[in-house]
């Protein structure tokens, strides 16, 4: 980048330069993001009257499009540039136009000075940096491979492992010696004493089962089988056992990385899960659309299911079923005796449609009553963790009759938890972040002060930054959650260096280049969410009442908002009433466009109705900006508002029957960490519109299985949304078009299945490499335990000071 500058002040572009650099200056003092950037340049373009090109493609435009941020302060420029996907480099400019490259540190004290918290011993501040731990571990090179990190690490490590037969043959002879269950020996027993000995009697054995009928059963042999040294779990039937000693067999003589992960693919060592999901309701009925809760207990709750039926079938495919295993997954939660009518009062519930899935609820410890019995948001939820986690343990362990084999925390709350329970039961975990807040809330990190009473973000991005490098591995919905795209930073890539004034400087806060990043999509529960034409799976009674809801039920108690003309198709949404969901902006982008008026009813199913029913402060302001906008643009007759909490089968029931008046459907978010409802939306065969800023950008292929809108240009949101209705009217195929490519792309790339077969298959790979390389994080977890004992835990005892105070 510093070349690209240098060609910049080498020719006549130095005076746009300079001249551009003082007309962001008349405001005074600014920090601009790359929009704001963008923007700028665009008008001074304009202003100066330069020609098509040099926006786009002279030296000091195509500098600009590399800007992530600029900082002006009253004598210098900063420009910190991003010339790649997870790279970033920062720069001064002077008003001469000398150009200085400048570090980290230097960068983040310069962001201090410019919300005014400069002191006057510059580093005089905590520094928090986690690459030295790095430094021993396998790194990814290419960016284009960051989310694919279980074949970067199975590879590296299995060709470094496999240049000594000795010792890679004596690690998967110990490791194979480990595995029980039940009290129960598996795979081989005593009769195998060394790693010489497990190579003649694996050839021994194929010999053996080659000869038997490929579908007779393990049990009819099995004692021939144990004689030889090896117990159950090879496989269900002598064809089963037959290809996973070949498998072996293959890679004791000649190994390769894609044997290995084929033969832990099979191997039986995962049987008791949790799935770490604290904050908010949880629950199976009467919790969506409350604060907290939606895509999160959607997804934590499918994925339970969908993980117990991939464990029962490894367990038949094992041969396991004649010992009577079976699988058991906890989710673990918060009890709330406060419960308002829901189930979050009961300590354990089973998870409808399993055989042993359960959600475990454990109470906070009794510090304030009014916090401990009530629903707490997820920023104050703090100082409650770290007892929550000590007692959880306990429970775990009383249900699990052990411990379990593997935890997946949840958000940054369930996250935290699950590294603590993972510390003192030395479980491998991984984690999900669902969404990271700092990304969400721009400047939330520099402005932290000014929010934490409201937000309390200190503890919550400390959380984080725990959370993320404890974590044996981290499971992320898309690629650009980790690192973003190219003109965008992704929610990771933010952690990698930020200031939080006064308190500390991250000079690197991940290593995105780490193997433990892996990109798993979750996805749909399909005996909810199905298609509209599945006409045979669809109860008349419920459509009609959904159908009744939707377009014409009077009850104020549940609706908000009479149609004149019903018939009009169905501009649809479903989310939280939060800022971010941006509801109010789809219907500001509604009320500005009289052509969508003229075509379309807006219809949204969007928590209270009354700010005097909510508890949020943030819902409580949408709320009151809703009526505004409503009013504001005389939306009376034009659009409908259910302030209802649906039950799960009503939920998917209702997307159809938008689907059966030929409506669309609009995610509107400002940003959107992945887009369940986008999902739930497309496998319906509504035509869906999402948000670009998020994970929908990978899930919709713009313009061919459905649309990608900007949000924050309302204008252009509303043009698109004319197009496609405009194309629906020249060929009234296009909406059928639509409609079966978004269920395609659905079926082929988002099921429950492929979700949790690649998740187990990375906690075996994750677990044996564990093992194996012996792998030294006891220094990384004393760093981690120091910043969770010196950081964290006093700022939540200070937030639980405040609570007790109340």
């Amino acid at each position: 980048m510093l070349n690209l500058i240098q060609n910049v002040l080498d020719c006549e572009e130095r005076n746009d330069l300079r001249q551009f650099a003082s007309q962001l200056k008349q405001s005074g003092p600014r920090y601009l993001l790359r929009n704001d950037i963008l923007s700028d340049f665009s008008k001074y373009c304009a202003d100066q009257e330069k020609p098509d090109y040099f926006y786009h493609s002279s030296n000091l435009g195509r500098l600009i499009y590399y800007t992530q941020e600029i900082i002006l302060d009253q004598e210098s420029l900063y420009l910190i540039i991003r010339p790649k996907i997870a790279e970033q480099e920062a720069f001064q400019v002077l008003e001469d136009l000398t150009v200085e490259p400048i570090t980290i540190q230097t960068l983040l004290d310069v962001r201090d000075r410019f919300v005014n918290h400069y002191r006057p011993n510059e580093g005089d501040v905590l520094e928090l940096d986690f690459k030295p731990f790095y430094d021993y571990s396998p790194i990814i090179r290419d960016s284009k491979n960051i989310g694919k990190g279980v074949q970067f690490l199975n590879r590296f490590l299995s060709s470094k492992l496999f240049q000594d037969p000795r010792q890679w043959q004596e690690s998967l002879f110990n490791f194979l010696s480990l595995h029980e269950v039940q009290g129960t020996q598996l795979l081989i027993n005593g009769r195998i004493k060394s790693q010489q000995q497990l190579s003649d009697q694996v050839k021994l054995a194929l010999g053996f089962v080659s000869d038997r009928a490929e579908d007779e059963p393990y049990e009819s042999f099995r004692f021939k089988l144990q004689d030889m040294g090896f117990e159950a779990g090879w496989g269900n039937t002598a064809s089963r056992v037959r290809e996973t000693l070949e498998i072996l067999d293959e890679l004791i003589d000649s190994p390769d990385h894609q044997g290995l992960e084929e033969f832990l693919s099979r191997i039986p060592m995962i049987f008791r899960i949790v799935l770490v999901s604290i904050h908010g309701w949880f629950g199976q009925e009467g919790v969506l659309g409350r604060p907290d809760t939606g895509g999160q207990v959607v997804y934590v709750l499918d994925q339970a299911r969908s993980l117990e039926k991939q464990l029962q079938e490894d367990i038949k495919l094992a041969g396991l079923e004649l010992l009577k295993v079976k699988p058991k997954v906890i989710i673990l939660s918060r009890l709330i005796p406060n419960n308002d009518g829901t189930r979050c009062n009961e300590r354990l519930e089973k998870v409808h449609g399993t055989d042993n899935a359960w959600i475990l609820r454990v109470p906070f410890r009794e510090f304030n009553p009014n916090y401990t019995q009530n629903w707490i948001s997820r920023f104050e939820i703090w100082p409650y963790l770290e007892t929550y986690a000590i007692d959880a343990e306990k429970e775990l362990r009383a249900e699990f009759q052990g411990v379990p084999d593997f935890i997946v925390g949840n958000y940054s709350d369930g996250n935290l938890v699950a590294f603590l329970l993972s510390r003192r039961m030395d479980v491998t975990q991984c984690i999900v972040a669902h969404a990271l807040e700092k990304s969400k809330y721009l400047f939330s990190n520099l402005y932290w002060q000014e929010l934490e009473d409201q937000y309390h973000f200190s503890i919550q991005f400390t959380a984080d930054l725990i959370a993320m490098n404890a974590a044996n591995f981290i499971i992320s919905s898309t690629y650009q959650e980790i690192v973003g795209k190219p003109d965008s930073v992704g929610q990771y890539e933010s952690y990698q260096n930020f200031t939080m004034p006064d308190l500390y400087h991250v000079v690197n806060g991940i290593e995105l280049f780490s193997p433990k990043f892996n990109v798993v999509p979750p996805g749909v529960n399909e005996q909810v969410y199905f298609p509209y034409t599945r006409s045979e799976d669809r109860v008349p009674r419920d459509c009609e009442r959904l159908e009744e809801l939707l377009f014409t039920l009077d009850d104020p108690s549940q609706v908000y908002g009479k149609l004149d003309d019903p018939t009009k198709r169905p501009l649809f949404s479903i989310a939280r009433l939060d800022r971010i969901k941006n509801l109010t902006g789809l219907t500001e982008c509604f009320g500005k466009s009289k052509a969508l008026q003229e075509q379309c009813n807006l219809i949204f199913v969007a928590g209270k109705l009354r700010t005097e029913d909510s508890t949020d402060n943030e819902e409580k302001d949408e709320i009151v900006k809703l009526y505004r906008l409503i009013d504001e643009y005389n939306l009376h007759g034009k659009i409908r508002w259910l302030g209802v909490r649906l039950p799960k089968l009503d939920s998917g029931e209702i997307y159809r029957v938008i689907a059966d008046h030929r409506g669309i459907f609009v995610q509107p978010a400002l940003f959107e960490a992945f887009g369940l409802t986008i999902l739930e939306a497309m496998i319906s065969g509504l035509p869906t519109f999402g948000t670009q800023f998020g994970g929908p950008l990978e899930i919709i292929q713009d313009k061919v299985n459905g649309f990608l809108i900007n949000p924050t240009n309302l204008e252009e949101t509303a043009q698109k949304i004319l197009e496609f209705l405009s194309k629906c009217e020249q060929n009234p195929d296009y909406w059928l078009e639509i409609s079966n490519r978004g269920m395609e792309r659905v079926y082929s790339t988002y099921t429950w299945k492929i979700h949790t077969s690649r998740l187990l298959s990375l906690a075996r790979i994750y677990g044996f490499w564990n093992y194996t390389s012996k792998e030294k994080r006891e220094d990384l977890l004393r760093y981690i335990e120091s910043l969770f004992y010196l950081i964290y835990k006093p700022r939540a005892q200070q937030l639980l000071e405040e609570h007790l105070k109340r």
